[in-house]
């Protein structure tokens, strides 16, 4: 298939999925860029490849045998040559296990190698999903447990810590959204309120680059990823992810609000709640200038 054919059968499947969940919780693409690249290259022959993936998220209610509703979050990104390849799909939910997790997303990935060589799929992903997912919650996985850890235990993890920062953050909502996200997806951290904004988010990669993807596309004046953390965990495994942090929880903190809005935080008093954690050089990146310990 061609690339210019591949690129217009995504902008199709996009489309369609535009169409019918027409509503931000339903279908988000979170990487607009990406999309304005590809539609740049199928308008324009002669421009360069697109350098990024498309990537958006399916979000889906169903429900569980005891009739209360579960929501299931597909992460979706779709490489160039996509549908000649498999798209790269992630069901994730807060009431899946590790391991019911990773059984789900193999046989979801089964699937579609099975089903839609060379074919659009991502409804049928969708479909599948709704159908099959809730089933995972309950299953007991003590056998299929053993084959995972062995299967994660020759993994590489990475611990990423994100240091986020934001013009201002004010809106009620959104500083709700950063903890109940934050929460869901298990990291941990800190959120200062007011002018400017700091946001750090620590945990397992992934976990950090779906927060990221959500924040991003809430309505900000200036947002930006001022530093990132990478450490690789051989194993990965639940104890060395916890001693990677320097954070219990993730909680807003407020130093001493001052200014016409009580907006202005006392970022000498960030500066020691910085230190106190281990994260002092991180002060001169998001400020310009090196703090200094209070007393």
């Amino acid at each position: 298939m061609a690339n210019q054919e591949a690129a217009e059968i995504q902008i199709s499947e996009l489309d369609l999925l535009s169409s019918m969940f027409p509503y931000e919780e339903e279908f988000a693409v979170t990487d607009q860029l990406a999309l304005a690249e590809l539609k740049h290259y199928v308008e324009n022959e002669s421009a360069e490849v697109p350098s990024s993936k498309v990537q958006f998220i399916l979000n889906i209610k169903t429900e569980v045998p005891n009739a209360s509703t579960v929501e299931f979050s597909i992460s979706c990104a779709l490489p160039f040559k996509y549908p000649s390849v498999l798209p790269e799909i992630t069901v994730r939910s807060s009431l899946l296990s590790r391991s019911q997790q990773i059984l789900l997303n193999s046989d979801l990935k089964t699937y579609l190698m099975q089903n839609f060589s060379g074919e659009p799929c991502i409804l049928s992903a969708r479909e599948w999903v709704k159908d099959h997912a809730a089933a995972y919650i309950d299953k007991d996985l003590s056998s299929f447990s053993m084959a995972a850890s062995d299967a994660t235990k020759s993994e590489v993890t990475t611990f990423t810590r994100l240091w986020i920062y934001s013009h201002h953050i004010y809106n009620k909502q959104k500083r709700k959204n950063i903890i109940d996200w934050a929460k869901e997806l298990s990291l941990s951290g800190f959120c200062m309120p007011g002018k400017p904004g700091v946001v750090c988010v620590e945990g397992l990669q992934s976990s950090c680059e779906e927060f990221w993807s959500r924040i991003r596309r809430l309505t900000w004046k200036r947002i930006l990823i001022r530093h990132r953390e990478d450490v690789s965990l051989e194993g990965g495994g639940h104890a060395e992810i916890q001693k990677q942090r320097k954070f219990p929880t993730l909680e807003e903190k407020c130093f001493d609000a001052h200014g016409a809005r009580g907006n202005h935080m006392d970022l000498g008093q960030l500066y020691n709640f910085l230190e106190e954690k281990g994260c002092a050089d991180i002060f001169q990146m998001y400020f310009g200038v090196e703090g200094h310990s209070r007393g």
